[in-house]
């Protein structure tokens, strides 16, 4: 990889404010690097979770902790009119509650010392198609979950020599496989769990098999009470939150916690750390251009969402040196884009 075309290109995704073309960029630097460049450049290999790591591993040292956490979480960019293919297919969107077509990103963000740094990413590829044999429409699948990706990317970090104490994740991730991995591995998680979760509340009751749903427990939102999950073997801590939505409902919140010598406090204040990954996300779409990108095959496309997760990673660090969130940040250089215009329009109805 060329670091002067990974920086050029990073560069103009947080700048522009329109579409990222490669001839808005050879536009943007007056012609003296060609729209041919950076179409090979992004056409010339395909560009991974490990090119990533390679670009972040040195600010992640000097960053690091052993009370970092890893987060999880995936994300939809949904672009309606392109072409579908094995990566621009149809996903289920929670946030929407329907099928969208777009680009289905797992990321994995690194978050100590209030700062959030991505170290893995996968893009999910349905690559295998197959005939619904009740609405008989031909539909794709991936040859991997992503629950899978999530267990690779963990056993890479771990690879990586990445220091983190927990693993936070939501609902979706809170399998009974995940969990042994990551204990297996010698680290701790906190999860979201659904509320149908069937939870024993002793030793002998998960060997009798007496289990109850876990929002039928009864025990107060302050306290913590330790039980085994049907199908995991060891002892996790609980923990019940209550909090009001933005239309005065209530709403409630069950975690696990693998490390039972957390409190309660420990354990909540550890989790809303996963919020990070979705200000990352919409940093990604709001301020890295995500989806602005024309390209159109599989390779272009994965490598401009490449490049997106290294400009979300350039802005971050810009932020931390000029002590303004990412978002006021780009704000900033909106506002000087808009000022630059003006100016120059001012000067052409002078001229008028």
């Amino acid at each position: 990889m060329k670091k002067a075309d990974l920086d050029l290109y990073t560069d103009y995704l947080l700048s522009t404010f329109g579409a990222a073309t490669a001839t808005g960029l050879s536009a943007m630097v007056e012609g003296d690097v060609s729209h041919d460049r950076i179409t090979r450049f992004l056409s010339a290999q395909d560009y991974t979770s490990k090119d990533l790591w390679q670009q972040v591993k040195s600010t992640v040292r000097m960053l690091e902790r052993d009370d970092g956490v890893l987060i999880f979480d995936d994300t939809i960019q949904e672009k309606a009119w392109t072409d579908e293919s094995e990566l621009m297919c149809w996903h289920f969107d929670h946030c929407s509650g329907r099928n969208v077509r777009g680009i289905n990103l797992l990321n994995a963000l690194y978050h100590c010392n209030g700062t959030s740094i991505p170290v893995a990413f996968e893009l999910v590829k349905k690559t295998t198609q197959y005939s619904d044999l009740t609405t008989r429409q031909v539909k794709r699948k991936s040859e991997v979950t992503k629950n899978e990706m999530m267990r690779q990317m963990i056993g890479t970090c771990i690879r990586n020599t990445l220091k983190f104490h927990f693993v936070l994740m939501d609902s979706w991730f809170s399998s009974e496989e995940n969990f042994s991995f990551i204990t297996d591995k010698g680290k701790h998680f906190i999860a979201a769990l659904k509320d149908n979760r069937l939870v024993a509340l002793s030793e002998e009751d998960r060997k009798k098999k007496r289990f109850i749903r876990v929002d039928e427990l009864n025990f107060s939102e302050q306290t913590t009470v330790q039980g085994w999950l049907k199908g995991y073997a060891k002892a996790v801590l609980l923990v019940r939150q209550i909090f009001t939505n933005k239309d005065g409902s209530t709403g409630i919140l069950h975690l696990v916690c693998s490390d039972v010598t957390c409190d309660h406090d420990a354990i909540t204040t550890t989790y809303k750390k996963r919020w990070n990954v979705e200000v990352f996300h919409k940093s990604l779409k709001s301020n890295a251009n995500l989806a602005k990108s024309p390209t159109r095959t599989t390779r272009t496309q994965s490598n401009h969402v490449f490049m997106s997760v290294c400009a979300a990673f350039k802005l971050e660090c810009l932020s931390i040196k000029n002590k303004l969130n990412p978002f006021a940040l780009c704000r900033k250089l909106l506002i000087n884009a808009s000022r630059a215009a003006y100016a120059e329009l001012q000067q052409f109805s002078a001229a008028a």
